[in-house]
This record gives structure tokens, sequence and C-alpha cells, in this order.
């Protein structure tokens, strides 16, 4: 084998196993393991003199420009997709990215203490926790039962609208609606959000990440 290709295909190899290293975040880790990725990450985080810098200077205070609601799917990190540095973005994440009064009190507490203009409700295609709403049999008990059922009227929308779609076609089209449905929520449910949204202070927008090529979308109101 030539020298030239022999190196290329170590090098390849190197590469394929270093992505599988960084890869394996999953059960396969272990507890242990995981635990010391992250305090040795906390480790790297605070050694890094830029971010030092930035950490003391909001130190005693934020004032966030964007209030982010956003699924907790760990591919969809809001500072990372966004490439956001500390106390710029204020962000709630919940499975299904979905409202109840402690999201909604989050989202309250950021846009009237720290005058944040602007929310996003931001979506992700082939979302999980749309799916399993989109799969549930009406059965579905106890906490993750309780995230499904506020993700099934949105289901139940999208099927009216896409009668005879696919499963892969009528997830994306109950995500969709279930983005639309969450921004109307925080208007409803929130007397505070709907003061300052009248009022022309705070702004609600519609979005969608695509985890194959890492692009936000707005979606039409």
């Amino acid at each position: 084998m030539p020298i030239r290709i022999l190196f290329l295909t170590t090098i390849g190899c190197l590469l394929a196993g270093a992505l599988a290293m960084a890869l394996d975040t999953g059960p396969g880790a272990g507890a242990n393991e995981a635990l010391k990725r992250l305090l040795d990450g906390n480790k790297n985080y605070v050694s890094n003199q830029t971010v030092k810098d930035t950490r003391q200077a909001l130190a005693a205070g934020q004032r966030p420009y964007a209030i982010i609601l956003s699924c907790s799917d760990s591919r969809v990190p809001p500072e990372i997709i966004f490439d956001k540095e500390l106390g710029e973005i204020f962000v709630v994440r919940v499975a299904g990215n979905i409202p109840d009064p402690i999201v909604i009190g989050s989202i309250e507490y950021a846009a009237e203490h720290f005058g944040s203009p602007l929310i996003m409700v931001l979506g992700h295609n082939r979302c999980g926790a749309v799916t399993a709403a989109v799969e549930a049999t009406g059965h579905e008990n106890g906490n993750i039962g309780a995230i499904i059922k506020t993700i099934s009227p949105a289901v139940e929308l999208a099927r009216k609208e896409t009668k005879g779609a696919d499963k892969s076609q009528l997830v994306e089209a109950a995500v969709d609606m279930n983005i639309r449905q969450t921004a109307k929520s925080l208007v409803e449910q929130s007397p505070a959000i709907r003061s300052l949204v009248d009022s022309g202070k705070l702004k609600i927008v519609m979005a969608k990440y695509d985890l194959d090529d890492g692009t936000v979308k707005l979606l039409d109101k």
C-alpha cells in the first residue's frame, strides 16, 4: 500500500475513533464516567480566561436580550446553535418545548425583570416528545403522560390538516402545530406576557431547528 494512502487511512481511523469517543455519551458511558466528563469539562470552563472575564463581568447581574423556550433534546442547545455567550439569552428548556405554569413563570420573570424584548418558541424536526404524542394510544400515565397530554391537541389539529399523510409527515406537521400552539398559549395563559406584547415591548416568534443541517427557520404566523 502506498505510504500516502496508508497515512490517510490511519488518520481516518484515528478521527473516526475520536468521533466515536466524543459521541459515546449515552448509558454505555456509565454514571461515574459521565460525572467525570462533566467535572472535567467544568475545570476547562473555569480555566478559560476569556470566559472568566465575561463571567466576572456578569456576576453582578444579567440582561439577556432574548428568551428562548426550546426542547430539552441534547442536540438542540440554544447557546450553541445560535453561537451565543454567557448572559446573552435566557433559556427555558422542556421536552416538547411546551408551556406549563412553571415554564411560563420563568419566561415572565425574564420579560419583566430583565426587559428582554423577544421570546422565541423553538421546536425541531423529528421531536421525540411530539413523536410519542403521535404514537400515543390514549392510556399514557405519569409525568411523561402529562407531556403527551399537553402536545396531543396539536397532534389532533395536525391530523385534520394532513389527512392521508404518512407518519413522518404527520410528526413534522404536529411539530409545527405544537410550536404555534405553545406561542399562542404564552399569550393566553399569561396576562403579564399579553400586556407586554400588546404594548409593543415584547415580541413572540416561532422557529424550527433542523437537526440535519443546523439551520433555524422562522415559522409564518
